[in-house]
């Protein structure tokens, strides 16, 4: 018997541990066809924002293979099935940054230091010109206690640059929660 995603915020989990789920993957060729730039998406609350931005990564995400978990949905179907697993793909909530100051900008520095994490491997072999910048936006990332956001634009960016350096695709990033700090 399936069990109702109360609470759950990842596709994957969603699929993997056997929830209901309505199948909106046909948003993925809905959002390559538009082919814009930059996608906001505003809908009230409650209404599967997290799920779908998580579902979206997943499908996209260069570093996973997701085909399994979309196995029997209807983007499977389409020809936009040959864009999974095809981008670099960044993902960031902003869901926990909450409370004071500190603790908003800890947050988001932490969250986009899990990013640079998981793409660690594009950061070896910097040459002479990146390699101060990555250890000065290091610094500015590791510094969760400071309160300050100057940097956080540049961290992101340089880990975009990179990963389209080292992919030669582009980048999707996906931020969710973005209005909560």
């Amino acid at each position: 018997m399936k069990k109702i995603p109360t609470g759950i915020k990842s596709f994957s989990k969603l699929k993997e541990e056997n929830y209901y789920f309505v199948d909106k993957t046909l948003m993925i060729k809905d959002f390559l066809e538009i082919g814009s730039e930059v996608t906001l998406v505003t809908r009230p609350r409650r209404f599967g924002k997290t799920i779908n931005m998580s579902m979206m990564s997943e499908f996209f995400d260069i570093t996973k293979d997701s085909k399994e978990i979309f196995k029997g949905t209807k983007i499977m179907d389409t020809p936009y099935v040959s864009e999974i697993n095809q981008y670099p793909t960044i993902f960031i909530s902003f869901a926990d940054a909450k409370r004071d100051k500190v603790a908003v900008v800890s947050t988001i520095k932490m969250q986009i230091l899990k990013q640079w994490k998981k793409y660690k491997y594009i950061f070896k072999g910097l040459d002479e010109f990146d390699l101060p910048i990555y250890q000065s936006l290091l610094k500015i990332l590791t510094q969760t206690e400071d309160g300050s956001l100057v940097g956080i634009n540049d961290a992101i960016a340089f880990l975009m640059d990179k990963l389209q350096d080292y992919y030669h695709k582009e980048v999707m990033v996906f931020i969710d929660e973005y209005d909560t700090p």
